[in-house]
């Protein structure tokens, strides 16, 4: 079943590929402009950094400084100008340069988002109101002792960095998922460490604008700029590589305080570790970060130990030395490293909140829990693997090899396995068991006495009609929950007007210069896998729910070596399109047909890049031998009729996945999307759901919404019911 939104319909009156390519052009044309205010701001920091001598030497050791640096003293001092000249130079060579550059690169990128009376001023308000807060806050601080405060309020600042990031926060609005999400929280994060090991003014300002511009940017932006569609939920593989990101920072951050500390908020930030100590945590780190990045379960539990181990011994700390000042016993307290150590506590508390928010993306569990009675060298994977190479399976029987789900492998019997997931208690089948026809009925029956003796119910979710057959016989009940549409290959052409819009997307590729390439994607180059994730994460991002699973895969799916992917490619290298191809098995290891699975545009590419591809994989299938392509079932979606419904049970469950369909639509465009799939001309086969009681329909319902929306939180529910 296809996780993506449904192509628009091919319009009669819609851009001609030549035209769209025309589009693209003007708009990476319109990126290398002239802009006014990067191009203005970057001669004024030039003119300035060369004419105060600011590239080449600290203006600290000027005694003209307070004149254009600003800060307290400045102010004192009665020159009010300061706050406006100091924008324009940095008050160590270093800072100066990366001033420069973040107005080239920054400055420009940003304005070719928000243009130039937005980008102008948004750059002056917030770098003098991000400026003169910090100094403020400074001032207000070293009035109650606190050594840091005090140090700054005697310290001057310059530089352009807080209101080009504040600028740059803003124009995060203007981006698409994932690219919004990775900007705003590389921006926190340089705020974050700035502020807890460096503590600068200029950090204490960064803080201070990101606080106000990251929740303003969207309207300072304008519904123009900013997208129409919802910030929805990062991904699962968007969870799992910001959590390893952090913890390569955390390792990064432990290096550089043994190597180059300085003083920050809390003292000295210089580590008390040795060497191999924080080697050994580097490598910790390290092993955890790939574990994380790969969703394992393990990593993600052994990262909620260390975090939650960091969190109370942070918060230990503090409180030792809250109660020290307030008895005035300090002196008497010894607190090696808590410069250090406290900033560390809060990068792992952050952590922390992270991958328990994001705690489904992190679901793959060790080899060593996959094992089953198989035998010892087989995980539940293989198992399946090895079953469908034997045996054989139906269209969906692919998705049982996906590492999130459980394995029951029969050897009492039958001879296969049965993949399910556990969700509120309801222990999910997918799809048939993957056994030989003859013995269906002994694994239901090895199925159901597993879920009794774990306190499931047992249900088989989008099985075939003759495993519903079975089922019926052997006292289970079944209701059809959804179509499979299948295309036989044998004498297919693309005659007549039937199949009018596929020869059109033939058409229209040729002149856009667009190839079809059935590939492995686990063998492309990382430019071309790189391209895949993006087309994918852009309408990941986007929704106003979580991601989907269970029956929808994605990229990492789609890197499987027996997978194949089809891509629209063209002349210059640009992935308009992908599609992957789930192989479907008969017996003795025979390939027999693909299930559709991934089926993605780019927002601007080739528009009837779908068809072109669905209609491609055809072709090249049969050339292949397969009898047939199913392009799956769209979950919560049929063409209309009976669905067999019989007792008043299953008719309420009947309205329920119904009513699921209608309200999931404006998201995921299920409905759309099985009404895009008739034009391939397809045969329909039911999909049913089989289960034990119909008192159990309750409970089901509520598993396998679980199993597609395992991220979803309460309030996204709610949302989704008030829409």
């Amino acid at each position: 079943m296809t996780a993506t939104a449904p192509p628009e319909p091919t319009d009669p009156v819609e851009q001609e590929p030549d035209e769209q390519i025309g589009v693209v052009r003007a708009r990476a044309t319109g990126i290398a402009r002239w802009r006014p205010v990067t191009t203005v701001t970057t001669l004024l920091v030039l003119v300035a950094g060369v004419g105060t001598g600011a590239f080449w030497a600290p203006l600290a050791d000027r005694t003209w400084a307070s004149g254009v640096a600003t800060g307290v003293p400045a102010l004192v001092e009665g020159h009010w100008w300061t706050p406006v000249s100091a924008a324009l130079v940095g008050v160590h060579p270093v800072g100066a340069l990366l001033g420069l550059v973040l107005a080239v690169v920054g400055l420009g990128w940003a304005e070719g988002r928000l243009g130039s009376g937005r980008t102008a001023a948004v750059l002056v308000v917030a770098q003098l109101v991000g400026v003169l807060a910090a100094i403020g806050v400074v001032a207000a601080l070293a009035a109650t002792g606190w050594v840091w405060a005090v140090a700054l309020a005697g310290a001057l600042t310059g530089g352009l960095s807080t209101g080009v990031l504040a600028v740059l926060a803003v124009a995060s609005a203007t981006l698409g998922a994932p690219w919004r999400l990775r900007l705003r929280l590389v921006l926190v994060g340089v705020a974050l460490v700035g502020l807890l090991f460096l503590g600068h003014l200029a950090d204490t300002a960064h803080t201070l604008v990101l606080l106000l511009a990251l929740p303003l940017g969207r309207r300072i932006a304008g519904p123009d700029l900013a997208p129409d569609s919802p910030t929805g939920r990062p991904g699962r593989r968007e969870w799992r590589l910001v959590a390893a990101a952090g913890l390569l920072a955390i390792a990064v951050i432990r290096v550089l305080t043994l190597v180059v500390p300085v003083v920050g908020p809390l003292g000295n930030t210089a580590s008390d570790s040795t060497v191999v100590e924080t080697l050994v945590s580097v490598v910790v780190s390290l092993l955890l970060a790939e574990g994380l990045r790969r969703g394992r379960r393990l990593a993600w539990v052994a990262g909620l130990v260390l975090g939650a181990f960091y969190l109370v011994v942070g918060l230990f700390v503090v409180g030792v030395v809250i109660w020290a000042q307030a008895t005035g016993q300090m002196d008497q307290v010894e607190l090696v490293g808590l410069a250090v150590f406290v900033p560390n506590a809060v990068l792992w508390s952050a952590l922390l909140v992270w991958l328990i928010a994001g705690r489904h993306a992190f679901a793959v569990p060790s080899r060593r829990r996959l094992r089953r009675r198989a035998g010892a060298a087989a995980t539940g994977p293989e198992v399946a693997r090895d079953a469908l190479h034997r045996v054989g399976g139906s269209t969906l029987s692919w998705m049982a090899t996906w590492p999130e789900n459980r394995y029951l492998v029969h050897d009492h019997g039958a001879d296969g396995v049965t993949a399910y997931r556990v969700h509120a208690g309801v222990a999910v089948a997918l799809g048939d068991p993957i056994v030989a026809p003859a013995d269906r009925t002994a694994a239901l029956e090895e199925f159901r006495a597993l879920a009794e003796r774990s306190g499931w119910v047992p249900c088989l979710f989008s099985t075939t009609e003759a495993l519903a057959d079975a089922a019926r016989a052997d006292g289970w009940r079944a209701l059809q929950v959804a179509e499979d549409t299948l295309i036989d290959l044998e004498g297919l052409e693309f005659k007549g007007k039937p199949w009018q819009n596929v020869r059109s997307a033939f058409n229209r590729a040729g002149k856009a210069g667009i190839e079809h390439r059935m590939v492995h994607l686990a063998e492309e180059p990382r430019s071309v896998v790189a391209q895949v994730r993006a087309i994918s994460e852009e309408w990941v991002g986007d929704k106003g729910l979580p991601e989907m699973g269970f029956t929808l895969g994605g990229v990492e799916e789609a890197l499987d070596p027996e997978v194949r992917t089809g891509l629209a490619v063209d002349a210059e290298g640009t992935i308009h399109g992908v599609t992957s191809w789930l192989p479907v098995y008969g017996p003795d290891d025979v390939v027999v047909g693909w299930t559709l699975d991934v089926m993605r545009r780019r927002q601007e590419g080739f528009r009837a890049v779908v068809e072109y591809l669905i209609a491609s994989a055809c072709l090249t299938f049969q050339a292949e031998g397969a009898r047939f392509l199913s392009l799956s079932g769209a979950p919560l979606a049929r063409a209309g009729g009976d669905s067999g419904g019989e007792v008043e049970g299953e008719q309420v469950l009947d309205r329920v996945l119904d009513r699921m369909g209608e309200l999931l639509e404006p998201y995921y465009g299920f409905r759309s999307l099985h009404t895009f799939k008739a034009k391939f001309q397809p045969r329909y086969e039911p999909m049913f759901l089989v289960y034990r009681d119909e008192a159990d329909l309750p409970r089901v319902g509520i598993g396998i919404g679980r199993a597609y929306l395992p991220d979803a939180r309460v309030r996204d529910l709610v949302a989704l019911v008030r829409s």
